[in-house]
């Protein structure tokens, strides 16, 4: 089970403590009465969701013995013009450097995060369309 408990501050700031310890600050913008000084909570979404499948694919290629000394990803969520504020589509551009890394290792431990295991990704695939590419980068 996992679990957050959050508090809310006079200036439109929400703390979240995660199992960790660590805060997550998420905050509302100046036109709406916030600081503006944390995320939204859709930005951390996409961010839950970068995070949860880059950690898998990096796992997943070392365990393929892959070596990939860097690594990048670039996600965009499209929103709706029109209330309910949600994701539409989701697309992720994963960018893998390393020595001879196989295109195909990293095209099937794309697959197996998005299908598999990252579980914030099966929730908002729920929602959203979710698309991918990736680049490979060969360091000599």
């Amino acid at each position: 089970m996992m679990k957050s408990n959050i508090r809310f501050t006079e200036d439109m700031q929400f703390i979240g403590v995660a199992d960790s310890g660590h805060d997550v600050v998420m905050d509302a913008p100046l036109s709406v009465g916030g600081k503006n000084t944390g995320s939204r909570p859709s930005e951390l979404l996409l961010m839950a969701f970068g995070g949860c499948t880059g950690m898998d694919v990096i796992s997943i290629l070392r365990k393929k013995k892959q070596d990939v000394t860097g690594f990048e990803m670039n996600v965009r969520g499209e929103t709706p013009e029109n209330y309910p504020k949600s994701f539409t589509d989701i697309h992720i551009e994963y960018v893998v450097k390393g020595k001879n890394i196989s295109e195909e290792a990293v095209e099937r431990a794309v697959e197996l995060s998005l299908e598999k295991y990252c579980l914030v990704g099966a929730t908002i695939g729920k929602a959203a369309k979710i698309t991918h590419s990736y680049k490979v980068i060969q360091e000599s």
